[in-house]
């Protein structure tokens, strides 16, 4: 059987893996130059960047991948557990660290914020692993579910949690229930921005990545890359054929099913089916060719997640101790995201995050040299009606690092090593989503239940990534990729070890 995987992201990464582990002819096509999708990294100098996703958690999806392929993670990625998972600030003195130790992010909270909030922090935490193993094998690790199919899979038993996990109430409301500060409020109600939504319109459902980053952030030694890097041999050890630079332009269809690919060169592939790892919108928008429009639902822009600014640079710092990851939060939360998804503006005072790739739970970094650094602000995905020039990318980077000023952040900054990421940016490497890099916004408890699932309208086509369920972020990417691959081998009866596909957990990351 010969499949053809559009798009070497990390679902596409998986997806391939599987496929090819299972006997397929697999061929993945990439129209960049080297694989990694939104997992990818920028050079400044001799240097090497992350400038997409940062934190890896979760381990054990693709602990269970390579496991499955007959190799093993530890051999080919160096992952280092994260005592301090991250620094928050909220002006130059108030800071709060959360560490994968709980019983010292529980002291911290109370020397933050006081005995009463540190005592919600307990019970919080304790909600959201309910939530998370809730939603885990029955939704996540599943073929999207409706909501009745959902409550079947739960059982009458499981009934009264799939109820307490709140999924009519926002995030914010439901944080607000817990504490009193608001700086907490604002703190974990930014796992909501991990998909790319609002949490002041997203379910409180999403709480569950509190307890995903609990249990357990890692390091990548050498770079998040480094994991696309290890899928990719992986890949290529169980047989796959990896054509980057090359463009599909046309999903063939006959007879009302799958049967070629073609690419921006006029070569023809036959294929039996075709994974596409490329976000909905554009099968929808018909940049796979008319035959393949109606394979989905377009996202209509109102709807779309965020988009963002990021820099990329080496620089000099100091003043504000950095960790490896560092968030400074905004005086006023819900006007960021009012002029985020109300006006679609950047925000004049926006939550900044840093990732300083080269320190560790030490925080130190070699003294005097200048560090690699990537920041990163949520803006509205109006890249395909909205061009950034120079003059207005210069304002947005100077009033972002100004703010880091009044933080206490020092940042010595040089035009020649600071590499800027626009929404239209973003929008021309993810062709119609306006920059959005998390597919539709989750906003409102039906918005996980219209998300596409692996399965297509059109046979023979299936679906990857993070526009589809179980959602955006590294490991639920991967996990769409697994999912889609054994949606083929369901559908092309295969054998019962190729039905079935044992999946670890996964939840959406920044």
């Amino acid at each position: 059987m010969r499949i053809a995987v559009i798009g070497a992201g990390i679902a596409g990464l998986t997806a391939a893996v599987d496929l090819a582990r299972n006997g397929c002819e697999v061929v993945l096509f990439e129209r960049a130059i080297a694989p990694g999708g939104k997992l990818r990294e920028l050079p400044i100098g001799d240097a090497r960047l992350d400038a997409g996703p940062t934190v890896f958690t979760l381990r054990g999806v693709f602990d269970q991948l390579f496991d499955d392929a007959g190799d093993d993670l530890d051999r080919r990625l160096e992952l280092v557990p994260a005592k301090l998972l991250a620094r928050h600030a909220w002006d130059a003195e108030a800071r709060l660290d959360l560490f994968a130790d709980l019983e010292r992010t529980i002291e911290a909270i109370g020397s933050f914020a006081g005995l009463q909030d540190a005592r919600a922090f307990v019970r919080f935490a304790a909600h959201a692993k309910r939530v998370y193993t809730t939603l885990d094998r029955s939704f996540m690790r599943a073929s999207r579910p409706s909501p009745v199919e959902l409550v079947r899979r739960v059982g009458l038993g499981g009934l009264a949690d799939l109820w307490n996990i709140k999924p009519f109430v926002t995030l914010w409301q439901s944080v607000g229930q817990y504490f009193t500060d608001p700086r907490l409020r604002q703190l974990f109600g930014r796992y909501a921005t991990y998909c790319g939504s609002s949490p002041f319109s997203a379910p409180a459902t999403l709480m569950l990545v509190a307890h995903v980053e609990q249990a357990g952030v890692w390091y990548v030694e050498g770079g998040m890359h480094r994991l696309v890097e290890q899928l990719t041999a992986l890949g290529q050890r169980a047989g796959v054929t990896l054509r980057c630079a090359t463009e599909i332009r046309e999903i063939q269809v006959q007879r009302g099913r799958v049967s070629a690919v073609q690419t921006a060169a006029g070569e023809r592939f036959e294929v039996d089916a075709v994974v596409c790892n490329a976000d909905n919108n554009a099968l929808a928008a018909g940049l796979f060719g008319r035959g393949a429009e109606r394979a989905v639902r377009a996202t209509p822009a109102a709807a779309r997640s965020l988009s963002a600014m990021t820099w990329n640079l080496l620089a000099r710092t100091g003043g504000f101790a950095l960790a490896h990851h560092s968030v400074f939060f905004s005086a006023d939360y819900r006007a960021e995201f009012d002029a985020i998804f109300r006006r679609s503006e950047i925000p004049s005072s926006p939550t900044i995050y840093v990732c300083a790739m080269d320190r560790r739970d030490d925080g130190h970094t070699l003294s005097g040299t200048p560090e690699r650094l990537f920041c990163l602000i949520n803006a509205p995905a109006t890249g395909d009606i909205h061009e950034f020039d120079q003059a207005e990318i210069e304002s947005c980077e100077c009033r972002v690092f100004r703010l880091l000023k009044d933080f206490g952040l020092h940042v010595e900054r040089e035009a020649a090593a600071t590499r800027s990421t626009t929404p239209a940016d973003f929008h021309r490497l993810f062709p119609a989503t306006g920059g959005a890099l998390y597919g539709p916004a989750s906003h409102g408890w039906r918005a996980s239940f219209t998300r596409a699932g692996s399965r297509s309208a059109i046979p023979g086509l299936y679906l990857a990534g993070g526009s589809t369920h179980p959602g955006p972020g590294v490991p639920m990417a991967a996990t769409s990729g697994r999912l889609a691959a054994a949606a083929i081998m369901t559908d092309c009866a295969s054998t019962a070890r190729s039905r079935t596909v044992a999946m670890s957990g996964g939840t959406s990351m920044r």
